[in-house]
């Protein structure tokens, strides 16, 4: 079973930058996608960005151009670099890795 951790989540003013990190554990880690999805309080998880085993970083509309997602399979980790912050992306963030889902980390942007 694959165990995932996050980090680097907390608070952050509008304008902001964060970083987030996974950490993964467990036989399952590669060649398959790596995600970050997100979910805000009454809505459902959005998927937020997805890199490809080849590499190929997708976003959604509301973070193209901020959101950076990178993995480093060596270390078996997984980052999530997020610029220019806005209150809208306040949400817990959950990474994914296949079948594997995180605890969640706490993004807060506020003034």
């Amino acid at each position: 079973q694959v165990q995932l951790v996050e980090s680097g989540g907390g608070l952050v003013q509008p304008g902001g930058s964060l970083r987030l990190s996974c950490a993964a554990s467990g036989r399952i880690f590669s060649p398959y996608a790596v995600a970050w999805y997100r979910q805000a309080p009454g809505s459902q998880r959005e998927r937020v960005a997805v890199l490809s085993p080849g590499g190929r970083g997708t976003y959604a509309d509301s973070v193209k151009g901020r959101f950076t997602i990178s993995r480093d399979n060596a270390k078996k980790m997984v980052y999530l670099e997020m610029n220019n912050l806005k209150p809208e992306d306040t949400a817990v963030y959950y990474c994914n890795v296949n079948v594997a889902w995180g605890q969640g980390t706490q993004v807060t942007v506020s003034s």
